[in-house]
């Protein structure tokens, strides 16, 4: 069925045929062992797969993607090895330094959920820095996660709301879907806030903390192509399974009823 769609040199044509998801979410794994299957040092994988940030960024504008949020470091990447995790902290202000003028020029605003205070202070600059540039774009929205777990931003989440009803703002009874959202670190994306397809490289088969309340009814997309490999046609093939997708969010619909 996949045949359907075989014009991705042009993105534009692409665009036309496909479903294309407001939100895509992306797990960028299997750095490491591309490096490794070339017999190179870890960080050289992060290094290639900060150019293959910048392509897919581009790419998803073009697709008319309106929300792009990239798991780029974990609460748990901390436990990695501290030359690593050095150089993961060094990635951000070498990009933003590199990129932030085409992201500008192509109208795509930056911003971060995680918890940035924690980043050394040159990593918390560059990122700031960053959004402050990119304030005015009205593209899409180019989300880093950035020092994020998704179980700390539900418990902070949890802990912002307990203190709203300790001070009277609201009663427990008050406490929605709504409510909830609004505490979360996605509140500012407002109704993008959760991913329509999430995509994981490598070959790995789970979420890894990665917005676990945002994807409770977000298409998933596993596939084996390490991230400093992944390309613009590898994109396409996500969107073209999620146009391909019945998405019924736990009800019935016209298609399903007809045949079943």
């Amino acid at each position: 069925m996949l045949a359907l769609f075989k014009t991705k040199t042009n993105l534009s044509t692409v665009q036309a045929q496909l479903k294309i998801p407001e939100h895509i979410a992306i797990i960028m794994d299997g750095n490491g062992r591309w490096a490794k299957r070339r017999l190179m040092p870890r960080i050289a994988g992060h290094k290639t797969a900060m150019n293959t940030v910048k392509k897919i960024t581009i790419a998803a504008n073009d697709l008319g993607v309106k929300v792009l949020t990239l798991y780029a470091f974990s609460t748990e990447n901390w436990s990695r090895p501290s030359d690593e995790v050095n150089f993961l902290m060094q990635l951000p202000i070498d990009f933003f330094n590199d990129f932030v003028p085409e992201l500008v020029k192509n109208n795509i605003q930056v911003q971060v959920m995680g918890n940035v205070d924690g980043l050394p202070k040159g990593t918390q600059i560059a990122v700031k820095n960053a959004i402050n540039q990119t304030v005015q774009g009205t593209g899409m929205i180019l989300n880093f996660a950035l020092n994020y777990g998704g179980q700390v931003e539900i418990i902070e989440a949890t802990k912002a709301i307990a203190q709203q009803v300790a001070d009277g703002e609201i009663s427990p009874s008050d406490i929605d879907a709504n409510i909830f959202s609004k505490a979360l670190q996605t509140a500012n994306l407002g109704i993008l806030a959760a991913p329509d397809l999430m995509i994981r490289t490598s070959g790995e088969l789970r979420l890894s903390n990665f917005m676990p309340y945002q994807a409770a009814y977000t298409e998933l997309y596993f596939t084996d192509v390490l991230w400093p490999d992944y390309t613009a046609d590898n994109l396409v093939e996500a969107i073209e399974s999620f146009t391909l997708r019945d998405r019924r969010f736990g009800g019935l619909n016209d298609k399903y009823e007809s045949e079943s």
